[in-house]
């Protein structure tokens, strides 16, 4: 039976796109890869979903754009990192030795072996995407009032933040947080051991790099150093260094960093300071800064060059973790991780001249990352493409959602390319 004219018209567009993006995997004389531009600095990775991983369609993407996805994943990039799959709340959601999932996980890193790529296991604690039965127990939780928190001693104060990344009502921090009777210190301990030993233990060897804690300072001008999450208030401030000591048990040679957003802003950077410097004095097994890096279209060379060269004085390696920039008219001031925040802010279309000033972002901020390649030893985009993008109306990623590439992509391979590289 022949299809009607516009179901030929849509299936040749994705065609006409899949092979599009085979060519531009591929490379070229004129045009090489990502990972092949910025081969002589550090490797070029992308946060991958499961439709990527397992080659299955998903609501948003059919069949040939998700082969286009990962044939765009496979020839561009030479590390990955799961978008969702090894957060707690999938690989775990059930309390006990029997309630983990490891088959999306299992995958996953199946998929970056298969592929010769490096793998970043993301994320072991957080306050957001944890189920709740790691924060169940028989104590009450503590009395609410309306008293303003009162900053603890030492450098490890509690924050205040309550907001959180990820989907679903009532996990652990963010969205619907609980508030049920909760586990001891010690339960929560051996909650928090038992898991990451298992995890970071299953795939010893094979994950190089864990994000051992996520997002834990705290946001604004609050002195606190550590936002408040049931992991700070269960545990105590210290709960960030038992996660990196269970983390080295699990797996010595592992490379753990700790991840946080808004890095960019000189206020989170002291704070960030502050807690690093106290787990080197602890000797604390922390190995590399992880830096998010959810950036803006007004995001300057001179921005991310001053953020790097004050955190490569704490003398550790940086990763930029979840790279993107925001060309949407709304959130041009905001670095958050939050998703329904970003969701709100990139809304009411792009800027004027999205394309160039996407293009012109990128270049400053890799410009940036090559002049400091003595310390940046990683670069990941947070998505292949606009379309999987957790800020897709933001048009954030150097390819479109039919996995065309964009003017900035063009920026980007054309300062790795660079000799020397363009530097200021």
């Amino acid at each position: 039976m022949n299809l009607p004219d516009s179901k030929h018209r849509l299936r040749g567009r994705l065609l006409t796109a899949l092979l599009f993006a085979a060519g531009v995997a591929a490379g070229s004389a004129d045009t090489p890869t990502l990972k092949d531009a910025y081969q002589k600095h550090f490797p070029v990775g992308v946060a991958v979903n499961r439709s990527i991983v397992s080659g299955t369609p998903s609501f948003r993407r059919s069949a040939e754009l998700v082969s286009s996805d990962r044939a765009l994943t496979q020839t561009q990039f030479n590390q990955i990192t799961a978008e969702n799959d090894m957060k707690w709340q999938l690989i775990h959601p059930r309390e006990g030795a029997d309630g983990y999932d490891f088959g999306p996980a299992d995958a996953f890193v199946s998929f970056g072996l298969g592929n010769r790529m490096e793998i970043v296991g993301h994320t072991l604690v957080w306050h957001s995407q944890t189920p709740n039965w790691v924060f169940a127990g028989t104590n009450p939780p503590p009395v609410v009032t309306n008293a303003p928190p009162v900053a603890a001693a030492g450098t490890n104060a509690l924050g205040t933040n309550r907001v959180g990344r990820g989907p679903g009502p009532a996990f652990g921090g963010g969205f619907g947080r609980y508030d049920g009777p909760r586990a001891s210190r010690e339960e929560l301990l051996q909650r928090m051991r038992d898991h990451i030993h298992t995890v970071v233990g299953r795939y010893k060897g094979k994950v190089k790099v864990w994000d051992v804690v996520n997002e834990a300072l705290s946001d604004g001008a609050t002195t606190n150093v550590l936002r408040s999450s049931l992991w700070s208030e269960i545990i105590g401030p210290d709960f960030v260094a038992k996660a990196f000591q269970f983390a080295h048990e699990a797996d010595p040679d592992a490379i753990l960093r700790y991840n946080d957003y808004g890095l960019e802003n000189p206020v989170k950077r002291r704070k960030l300071a502050t807690l690093i410097r106290e787990l080197q004095a602890q000797k604390v097994p922390v190995h590399a800064i992880g830096s998010q890096a959810h950036l803006n279209v007004a995001t300057s060379f001179e921005t991310m060059d001053q953020a790097l060269t004050e955190m490569k004085t704490l003398g550790l390696p940086i990763h930029i973790t979840e790279l993107d920039v925001n060309s949407a008219q709304g959130g041009q001031r905001g670095t958050g991780a939050d998703v329904a925040a970003n969701a709100a802010t990139t809304q009411g279309g792009l800027v004027s001249d999205a394309d160039r000033k996407l293009a012109d972002a990128y270049a400053g901020v890799f410009r940036a990352f090559v002049k400091h390649r003595d310390c940046v030893k990683l670069v990941t985009f947070w998505g292949v493409n606009d379309a999987v993008s957790w800020r897709a109306n933001g048009s954030p990623l150097l390819f479109d959602g039919n996995n065309h590439p964009k003017p900035a992509f063009e920026s980007v391979v054309g300062v790795g390319t660079a000799d020397p590289p363009k530097l200021p």
